[in-house]
């Protein structure tokens, strides 16, 4: 067990980006390293109980997260990114917002072999955009076996926008 309380790493910032919003900080968590070697420790045994062959990450921050779990241990990483921002062959899902919509695209290659796929993010809001980045993994071949978050915002119910048989692990939760 851990003496880092990580939740005293992440900073409460109100009203951004908007007023009636409080915002969950982590650059303070990601910039101390102790904390940020926790943060990754216990992702990891998220993936020693899921064996994930391959690390999703969402845009942006998910690159933060997804890459330093990746290589802890030793497995693959690829990006979801927003269009446009990918070279090459991509596949995209355009999926609905609160108001509007969005699209998200990969790279197929690197999927052909059905790899298990463990989704990471800093944070679960309402779901939407992880659940349209599942949607995307299983449309490219992945098996999906799992989501990890640093933070969930309970709340928002972005658990009910995700696949009900696919483990959702969040290290901290704010309701």
């Amino acid at each position: 067990m851990s003496s880092i309380d990580l939740r005293q790493l992440v900073r409460d910032v109100p009203d951004f980006p908007k007023p009636g919003i409080l915002f969950r900080d982590l650059t303070p968590l990601m910039r101390d390293p102790a904390g940020w070697r926790e943060v990754v420790r216990q992702l990891g045994h998220v993936c020693d109980r899921l064996q994930p062959d391959l690390i999703v990450g969402i845009e942006s921050r998910g690159f933060i997260v997804g890459t330093a779990l990746a290589t802890d241990r030793g497995i693959g990483f690829t990006p979801v990114r927003k269009p446009g921002k990918l070279p090459g062959q991509v596949h995209g899902i355009d999926y609905a917002l609160e108001y509007g919509t969005d699209r998200l695209e990969i790279h197929p290659d690197g999927f052909e072999s059905r790899p298990r796929v463990l989704i990471v993010d800093d944070l679960l809001a309402t779901g939407g955009t992880a659940g349209a980045c599942a949607e995307l993994v299983n449309s490219v071949g992945g098996d999906l076996i799992g989501f990890a978050f640093v933070v969930e915002l309970a709340d928002l119910a972005g658990r009910q926008k995700l696949p009900g048989a696919v483990p959702v692990e969040s290290l901290l939760i704010y309701s």
